[in-house]
């Protein structure tokens, strides 16, 4: 059997590279559309959970098998056509208000320690229910943020994920997830 010739080897070696190239666009590609993405925080509505610039992971794979929960920070496509990050706060069939600076879900106050400062008691807001197929979102810096209060309670088929990391600046990295105090205390 004659040996192969020299320029068919370096042919097929070449060849060899470019299927791994495009198979590894292809399974980057596929991460990035339905497990992972990443996320860059533009504003200060969300002080002192998440910084302006701040880099996050949004993890696409929990809202396959189930609905955001009350607490989960989100990303979502807002009615403007930008991405937004935000805290849930109410779930379909929730009563949310807001008086004497106090959030008030489903009739019982809840404490929020995450938040950036209380809330301006000037600025009532409710009672509002849940739509079916929304959630209500406020960001944790109330006092400036555009939320639900400003674009009413967002769709849930907005979601694009959870965020679960917070990769950039460095010095900034942190596992955010319902173990850590940014998690919004259920109501009994």
């Amino acid at each position: 059997m004659p040996a192969p010739k020299k320029g068919n080897q370096k042919k097929d070696s070449i060849w060899d590279w470019v299927k791994a190239g495009i198979v590894a666009l292809i399974i980057a590609f596929g991460i990035h559309q339905f497990l992972f993405t990443q996320f860059r925080v533009d504003g200060q509505s969300m002080d002192y959970t998440l910084a302006n610039g701040e880099r996050l992971i949004v993890d696409k794979i929990p809202y396959y098998f189930g609905m955001p929960k009350r607490g989960d920070i989100i990303v979502f496509l807002a009615p403007d056509g930008q991405y937004w990050v935000k805290r849930v706060i109410g779930l379909p069939g929730d009563t949310i208000q807001i008086k004497n600076g106090q959030l008030i879900l489903n009739g019982k106050i809840v404490k929020e320690p995450f938040i950036a400062q209380p809330m301006d008691p000037s600025m009532p807001f409710g009672p509002v229910k849940v739509p079916p197929g929304r959630l209500f979102v406020m960001g944790d810096n109330r006092n400036i943020s555009e939320d639900s209060r400003v674009i009413g309670p967002i769709k849930i088929s907005s979601v694009v994920g959870r965020v679960d990391l917070v990769i950039w600046p460095l010095n900034k990295f942190e596992v955010i997830g319902s173990t850590q105090e940014h998690f919004l205390p259920q109501t009994p």
